[in-house]
């Protein structure tokens, strides 16, 4: 899945990131943006899983209709 692969892509790219940025604002940053991340990413599939599944329950129905 790309949501998930890009999640952990960002993830490493912050690390790198946090070796030269050691601020406050880095510190907000992370707790606001960074840590709900990986919880947001766990529902947005689970959501995207839900809409598939209903998507291809409507196709379904829709091919068979005469």
């Amino acid at each position: 899945m790309n949501l998930i692969q890009n999640a952990r892509e960002l993830s490493e790219h912050w690390h790198a990131t946090k070796a030269h940025w050691r601020d406050a604002k880095a510190v907000e940053f992370e707790k606001r943006y960074l840590e709900p991340l990986p919880g947001l990413v766990s529902k947005t599939g689970a959501v995207m899983n839900e809409l598939e599944n209903l998507l291809k329950k409507i196709r379904k129905d829709c091919e068979q209709q005469p």
